[in-house]
């Protein structure tokens, strides 16, 4: 067999290691392996291959994984009652945590709604923050 189809079947290796992974630590060899392929198909010879190998997969390494990291930290995707924390919702029914009243439309629905802060009270038609959602209650602020 070349040696262009081996670092070729290598590369594809990598790239589905990295499929399954997700760590983001074999596509920058299999980038470096696609390089070396390129390079054999081109005779270039044994020592440069591998050489093109090291050198592009350090490189790809170096520059590539810290940004793939600090993208998955920053993403954190929020779902369900936590996607609502932060929203602005409208006050439908007057809040008023003493009579154990309140409603607000959030995201198109209608919430129970208590004040964040037990002695305040909030009208209809005023627009609040939502600070967090407790059971199926928003718990809201001016």
């Amino acid at each position: 067999m070349e040696s262009w189809a081996i670092w070729l079947i290598v590369a594809v290796v990598l790239a589905v290691g990295e499929m399954a992974t997700l760590g983001f630590f074999l596509a920058p060899f299999a980038g470096g392996a696609a390089v070396a392929a390129l390079l054999a198909a081109l005779d270039a010879g044994a020592t440069i291959e591998w050489a093109a190998f090291l050198v592009v997969s350090i490189i790809l390494l170096a520059a590539l994984r810290p940004l793939a990291r600090q993208h998955q930290r920053g993403r954190a995707i929020k779902v369900g009652t936590a996607a609502l924390v932060g929203q602005t919702a409208m006050v439908v029914e007057r809040i008023a945590n003493a009579e154990g009243v309140g409603c607000v439309k959030l995201d198109g629905e209608i919430w129970t709604a208590r004040a964040y802060d037990d002695d305040e009270v909030i009208e209809p038609g005023t627009r609040v923050h939502v600070l967090e959602i407790r059971g199926a209650t928003a718990l809201v602020s001016e």
